[in-house]
């Protein structure tokens, strides 16, 4: 059975589609991908049908990552086939859990930093944005540092199927 993580930022432009391509890679590397399924969405649908912003594209080809991406927005009904959507902020956390029509929709929803172990208290990935290309750079960073710890999460949910 297939695990279906989505990542979901604001307009699914910047942050989202970054995690999506890096963890798509992370899961690909670890033999995964025919197990687990990798998504993003927006808050918001102010950019559907639109692709990923120009520097989200620029900084994930100079990490190495594929950067193929529509933008869309996160619709309710998705909790039913989802076992876990990350948020990039604490917005987009709240904001998705007041979308969950259950406690056990609602206990899907996850910040990424928390992932991290080297994550300060600020758990947010900050919006770039509105930004120069450094926030960009930041952001790609903040989501690769929490991706194997992400990647474990995911890895022992399915074991746990397994067993």
């Amino acid at each position: 059975m297939t695990y279906r993580v989505c990542f979901v930022c604001t307009g699914n432009i910047c942050r989202s589609p970054m995690a999506e391509s890096v963890f798509r890679t992370h899961v690909a590397r670890a033999g995964l991908d025919g197990l687990v399924e990798v998504d993003s969405a927006g808050t918001d649908g102010w950019h559907e049908g639109d692709g990923a912003d120009e520097r989200t594209v620029a900084v994930l080809e100079a990490g190495g990552y594929e950067s193929d991406h529509t933008a869309r927005q996160f619709q309710a009904s998705w909790f039913s086939r989802l076992d876990l959507v990350i948020a990039l902020d604490t917005g987009h956390l709240k904001a998705l859990r007041r979308l969950a029509g259950s406690a056990d929709d609602a206990e899907k929803v996850r910040l990424l930093r928390s992932y991290d172990p080297a994550a300060d208290d600020d758990l947010d990935v900050p919006d770039p944005y509105y930004g120069h290309m450094e926030g960009f750079e930041e952001c790609l960073e903040m989501v690769e540092a929490a991706s194997p710890g992400l990647l474990a999460a995911v890895r022992e949910r399915l074991e746990e199927r397994a067993a």
